[in-house]
């Protein structure tokens, strides 16, 4: 017998395992890159947490997400055969965890990806660990925040923080990161929490 049929077996109701998938989520101005990428580099020599690039249907820009771009022929495609870990649409763009990353989890990695609310259903019924990293702040710190950027008004932002969902509600495994100290002290809460 195999150790991937071994780990499938052992694994609650065929779900992949025995690694975790942490899916990072908050609302805008939380902070989630910044602290992702400061996660990324204080665990650069661990060999057992793997950072998820994500492919996206919209072209590389040098001040968002570094990313693998595809079509939406592309993207229609991987999704309807199936070829991806998890996927998603949202603001008129689809999103894609290569599957690729589902090989680490059956090896027994952590893989740490940005994520989706849209996504949480899908991936509590795919993994038997799958870990909701919730990264936020108070609306005003928010605010403040989208404010500094400069990218949209007053009155946008008002209507973005309403639409937001700041509590995800139903959500096992939720770890909730209050984003409002240094990045430091939100790097060490999260690797405390996730005990990495």
């Amino acid at each position: 017998m195999n150790d991937v049929f071994q780990t499938e077996t052992s694994a609650e109701a065929g779900k992949l395992a025995p690694g975790r998938m942490v899916l990072v989520v908050g609302p805008s101005g939380a902070g989630k890159d910044t602290l992702m990428g400061a996660l990324k580099d204080k665990l650069s020599a661990s060999e057992s947490v793997v950072f998820a690039r994500r492919a996206i249907t919209r072209q590389a820009d040098a001040n968002a997400e570094d990313h693998d771009t595809l079509s939406r022929e592309d993207f229609q495609s991987l999704v309807s055969a199936g070829d991806v870990a998890l996927s998603w649409e949202a603001h008129g763009l689809g999103y894609v965890i290569p599957k690729t990353y589902d090989s680490a989890i059956q090896s027994g990695k952590t893989v740490i990806a940005n994520g989706s609310r849209k996504v949480l259903q899908r991936a509590s019924e795919k993994y038997e660990t799958a870990i909701v990293l919730l990264i936020t702040a108070p609306v005003d710190v928010l605010a403040e925040r989208l404010s500094a950027r400069g990218r949209e008004s007053r009155e946008d932002i008002e209507a973005r923080l309403k639409r937001a969902d700041l509590e995800p509600q139903n959500v096992p495994n939720l770890i909730r990161i209050e984003n409002t100290g240094t990045v430091d002290t939100a790097v060490k809460a999260i690797i405390a929490a996730l005990d990495l």
